[in-house]
């Protein structure tokens, strides 16, 4: 099956520190840095290509030096990747991680916000989308007539950017991080017509509500070297079950040793994931 990742391609500059800074002026040394490859779509396809998978990733970038390193890792992986150019530039980030790996994000550089996307030809040969929440991609929605996967990320439950795509998706993914009542939302995901409904809660495990209820699945205790990415791993391992016809359980623990190898890493997969990893 091919898929086709929408969105989400950003050049990061990652800065480690043992804790958070003060809020006050003040000099603080890193314990290490270093610049990759990161954002949600990016994550993503970067997953499914490891696991094996037909993926296409669909995202703006600039003609620009941080732009050329995207083309080049992408390359290197041996990932499809149709870019548009924003002439704003590659959106960048600043990371802070600390010990915990909690992480502060700061936006050096934002992608154009409506920029002049043509979609013509992009959803032929296609089975299904992966539709990030990058605000360009809310406009391919009506031509879209494939399954949609979803990740909607920190979701409050109340902002309005995030209902287009909520709406679109036949699979939606969430995390609990700031929808306490998260059980509730995704009842109602499903009796609007939802396929499936996924939530990760970071250390506390994810879980998945079908038509036939509920599934609760734990994290793999692992040795954290970088937080980045993991919910997108977590996204990519059971996508990768789900597309092989295995039990929702199975997709969920794919799901979860997949996000355990990424936090092992400092990039946003491991070098050690294989769809042969993923059989324990």
């Amino acid at each position: 099956m091919k898929i086709l990742v929408m969105g989400g391609v950003t050049y990061d500059d990652l800065v480690y520190v043992e804790k958070f800074p003060a809020a006050r002026p003040h000099t603080l040394f890193s314990k290490k840095h270093h610049a990759t490859v990161g954002g949600t779509g990016a994550g993503k396809a970067l997953n499914l290509n490891r696991l094996g998978h037909d993926v296409t990733l669909h995202a703006l970038i600039g003609d620009d030096p941080q732009g050329a390193f995207i083309r080049e890792y992408f390359a290197r992986e041996g990932l499809c990747f149709k870019p548009v150019i924003d002439p704003k530039g590659t959106e960048r980030h600043i990371n802070l991680m600390n010990d915990d790996g909690e992480r502060i994000s700061i936006y050096v550089n934002y992608a154009t916000f409506e920029p002049e996307v043509n979609f013509e030809g992009l959803f032929e040969n296609v089975d299904h989308i992966v539709l990030n929440i990058i605000n360009y991609c809310r406009y391919a929605i009506p031509l879209i007539n494939k399954p949609i996967w979803v990740d909607i990320h920190d979701y409050d439950g109340e902002s309005t950017y995030h209902q287009d795509f909520i709406d679109a998706a036949d699979y939606l993914f969430m995390s609990s991080d700031q929808m306490p009542d998260y059980r509730a939302f995704m009842q109602r995901m499903i009796d609007d017509g939802k396929q499936l409904a996924i939530c990760t809660h970071g250390k506390k495990g994810a879980s998945i509500l079908s038509k036939e209820g509920w599934i609760e699945t734990p994290i793999i205790p692992v040795e954290v070297v970088d937080t980045n990415g993991a919910g997108d791993s977590f996204f990519s391992g059971f996508l990768h079950g789900y597309l092989q016809g295995l039990p929702l359980e199975t997709c969920m623990q794919y799901g979860t040793i997949t996000a355990g190898l990424c936090v092992g890493s400092s990039e946003l997969f491991s070098d050690k994931l294989t769809a042969e990893s993923l059989h324990r």
